[in-house]
């Protein structure tokens, strides 16, 4: 195991720091107030690659396919702007499963979010099912030649926004996840139905609405992959996204050590900063181990991925550890800016907002620690079954 980086990864490293810390840092404030997707940010992001980075190259992509190096981008990204680093992830996820489609729905839907001139959305979450994933109600019928889809999605990232959302639906009457398709479904496709624009706690920097499908009519020909697996296509695709959403978390963390570090060098009390009080660096020492201990985890899950080593269990450990960590780290860099850590003129209460969701979504940490119990115990189920997971 070498976690040496090479000078390419190096200088990647830097030059994302330094446009991150330049170009989007300055921007968090207004981000979080307007509560909603830019596309001067998203242009922003684009003149650089980054929306394309883990895209493949003949689709305009830069053919990033190293876990560990994309892990590092976002990271980065993350620790100086949340909104922006979920963003650019949601749509690798997005570009990661049109991986699986035919050369006509690449071109189509693959290429304009390679270069950054559109987003798509992923709708697999209903108002009965969440991590739930069996309890899906959404159907879709096929009918001269058309899928006919009705149902509901909540919680969908980037919707009315995107060109085009990745609908996840029952296309057949079998049991549990057997039987669910993705289905390409264009935001002009009549019954396709955008819901109010939702108000959140945290990610602010993304648009979050319901949807829903009234008789929406799309063509057999939009069918992603093969019928009846499409949800375990798209687990088996995305299960590094748990690794990446630690590297969302982690780099919040990070944010919150370092304005912790340089608060308890600043603020003065009893005549001196409170950084020379032993129950502040004693705050500051844990969450500096804790920090780091969970990028190693993390590192070792994308290493592990890119050696073609299993590591399905170590990207649901990755992302319980790095997402519990950066919620405490949250929360004691909010403890120890004291009553000015309430307010939002300081960055922490920010950090603290948006980390939340990182411990909820890509499979919640309680989903998580389940996989990994499971997969201790050699347990087959449900939970294994439909996420995916096994030893290999």
């Amino acid at each position: 195991m070498d976690f040496t980086l090479t000078e390419e990864q190096k200088l990647l490293k830097k030059n994302i720091g330094d446009f991150a810390r330049r170009e989007l840092a300055p921007l968090v404030r207004e981000i979080d107030e307007k509560e909603g997707f830019s596309w001067e940010i998203w242009h922003k992001l684009a003149s650089i690659g980054l929306p394309g980075l883990a895209g493949p190259e003949e689709y305009g992509g830069a053919g990033v396919d190293s876990l560990l190096t994309q892990t590092m981008v976002i990271e980065e990204i993350a620790r100086h702007d949340f909104s922006s680093a979920a963003n650019v992830v949601s749509n690798w996820s997005i570009m990661n499963l049109l991986t699986v489609g035919n050369e006509g729905q690449k071109d189509r839907y693959l290429r304009p979010l390679c270069i950054g001139e559109a987003v798509g959305a992923f709708a697999q979450t209903e108002p009965n099912a969440g991590s739930d994933v069996a309890s899906m109600r959404a159907t879709a019928r096929l009918v001269d030649g058309h899928y006919i889809i009705n149902g509901e999605k909540v919680f969908i990232t980037q919707a009315g926004e995107a060109e085009f959302t990745i609908v996840m639906a029952r296309t057949s009457n079998e049991k549990g996840t057997n039987g669910i398709s993705a289905l390409l479904v264009d935001k002009d496709a009549p019954g396709f139905i955008l819901g109010k624009k939702e108000a959140k706690l945290g990610f602010r920097g993304s648009t979050t609405r319901s949807l829903a499908f009234d008789d929406c009519r799309i063509p057999a020909s939009n069918l992603l992959g093969e019928e009846g697996k499409g949800f375990k296509t798209a687990m088996k695709m995305l299960t590094g996204g748990r690794v990446i959403t630690a590297a969302q978390a982690l780099g919040q963390a990070q944010a919150a050590l370092d304005a912790s570090v340089n608060y308890a060098k600043e603020r003065p009390q009893f005549g001196k900063p409170i950084g020379s009080f032993q129950l502040i660096q004693g705050m500051l020492a844990d969450m500096a181990v804790q920090i780091e201990s969970a990028r190693l985890l993390t590192y070792y899950a994308a290493w592990l991925k890119d050696n073609d080593q299993p590591f399905n269990i170590y990207a649901s450990m990755a992302k319980t550890l790095a997402t519990d960590v950066a919620m405490k780290a949250a929360v004691d860099a909010v403890q120890i800016f004291g009553g000015y850590g309430f307010m939002r003129d300081y960055p922490v209460e920010k950090i603290m907002r948006n980390v939340k969701i990182t411990q909820i979504y890509e499979g919640t940490n309680q989903i998580q620690r389940l996989i990994i119990a499971r997969e201790l115990l050699g347990e087959k189920g449900s939970f294994r079954e439909m996420y995916g997971h096994n030893k290999t």
